[in-house]
């Protein structure tokens, strides 16, 4: 084979695989899952994901508020009696309306207030398709912003959005008040963590 041929094929197979999307684990005592983030789609929001994944954030929080039939959301408390709200990181724009993703079943989306650009560290998992109401134009004109889909491990989020829930008391950043939906059973987030890629074969 032609040498200048045999490096353009190893250029364009180091290129696909950098060019993956990245995944990550979220390991719960409920099972692990896997989910395969969007970054070509709602780069912002995967790498806003990506900082508190990296900077260990996620780890010892838990799914404070689990709708069967709707979604589980997670990311934001800390572990703790009462649970408490963690501080975040400025909040980003809203990619609902450019990445062109939806609220499909299993996919993995941006947790936030009726103002569209306040998303920080929150996200859900949900479990049914949401597409006709957290799609833009929906509950809201900008939507909810989708970033990734879980790929594996799904039956555990089946698990968890079938717990006991009831109210609770939450430390939030304006003090100790009654929340709903909130697990009578903890369901901790232990860690969530990059999957490495595998580096190309020469």
């Amino acid at each position: 084979m032609n040498w200048k041929l045999t490096l353009l094929l190893y250029s364009l197979l180091t290129f696909m695989v950098n060019a993956e999307n990245p995944k990550v684990i979220l390991t719960t005592n409920y099972g692990n899952i896997t989910i395969e983030l969007n970054a070509e789609k709602a780069p912002a929001t995967v790498k806003n994901f990506l900082e508190y994944v990296d900077s260990k954030y996620y780890d010892g929080t838990i799914f404070h508020r689990v709708i069967n039939d709707f979604m589980i959301q997670g990311g934001g408390f800390a572990d703790g009696d009462p649970p408490a709200q963690k501080a975040t990181n400025p909040p980003i724009k809203n990619e609902g309306k450019k990445s062109g993703l939806s609220n499909t079943r299993g996919t993995i989306s941006m947790a936030r207030t009726n103002d569209p650009n306040s998303a920080t560290a929150q996200f859900f998992i949900n479990v049914v398709d949401n597409s006709k109401s957290l799609d833009p134009g929906g509950f809201s004109p900008d939507g909810y912003a989708v970033f990734g889909k879980v790929v594996e491990g799904m039956e555990f989020v089946d698990k968890i959005k079938a717990v006991d829930t009831g109210s609770s008391q939450l430390k939030t950043s304006v003090g100790i008040r009654p929340m709903g939906d909130v697990p009578k059973k903890k369901v901790l987030i232990k860690t969530i963590t990059r999957i490495k890629k595998k580096p190309a074969k020469k």
